[in-house]
């Protein structure tokens, strides 16, 4: 059995945090954060950046600062000598899930309007097909499942944009357990592939996604107060409170 994953959820909201964690920035991340239009992004973007620094320090043992970053032909960074990491966030919430031996994808989503046409661009025949037999009243609970997990295999494989949306199947269906049911690219088969859904909240779904024969349990190790997430059954809780 695999240790578990570890999962770090914190809010990006907070302007002390932003004071804090942006001390823990390189330069070109202070950049970056710059280029935003409006000041809530670009405050998100520092907390999230610095949040998962501080976490990943912790982990390895030196200063946030110190790390450095390889990245992947298609953005994906990596930390050498370090454990294998994914950081998704959505709305006020940043979520990094880490895992000593494996590497693996993460996204969740905040729900939110979305145009049907998204999904003819998003989604296989097969997953609109089963987008589209669901009742009204679950079409965004659905649409939002198939995202998420697509998004957690595509960052897993690290290919970024050039993976064919199309050549993959999730179901999505709420109630359906998670599953990779088709994987017509270089990274199958399906059968090799584990998928972990959850939710930080009613309104926010998320995804976990790595290639193991066995999917490993997650542990909560930090949320914001008052944020209840629902973990897998085999889950658990553990770690510090939020900061």
């Amino acid at each position: 059995m695999h240790p578990a994953i570890d999962l770090h959820i914190w809010r990006l909201s907070d302007p002390a945090a932003d004071v804090a964690l942006s001390a823990h920035l390189e330069a070109q991340e202070i950049a970056r954060a710059a280029r935003f239009v409006r000041p809530q992004h670009a405050r998100a973007h520092r907390i999230a950046r610095g949040g998962l620094r501080l976490r990943l320090a912790e982990w390895m043992g030196q200063a946030p600062a110190t790390l450095r970053f390889d990245i992947g032909p298609s953005g994906k960074p990596a930390l050498p000598g370090g454990p294998f990491f994914n950081l998704s966030h959505s709305g006020d919430l940043a979520c990094l899930a880490i895992h000593r031996d494996l590497e693996l994808g993460l996204d969740i989503e905040q729900h939110r309007p979305v145009e049907r046409g998204v999904a003819e661009r998003a989604f296989s025949a097969t997953e609109r097909a089963a987008l589209d037999a669901l009742p009204a009243a679950q079409w965004m609970a659905g649409f939002f499942n198939g995202w998420t997990r697509k998004e957690a295999v595509v960052k897993a494989t690290g290919a970024g944009l050039s993976m064919r949306l199309e050549a993959f199947d999730v179901t999505l269906a709420p109630g359906t357990p998670a599953r990779l049911t088709r994987m017509d690219t270089t990274d199958g088969p399906a059968q090799a592939w584990q998928l972990a859904a959850f939710a930080l909240a009613p309104d926010i779904p998320a995804a976990l996604a790595l290639r193991a024969p066995v999917l490993p349990p997650l542990r909560l190790k930090e949320a914001p107060p008052g944020l209840l997430p629902e973990l897998p059954d085999h889950s658990a809780t553990g770690g510090r409170g939020s900061d």
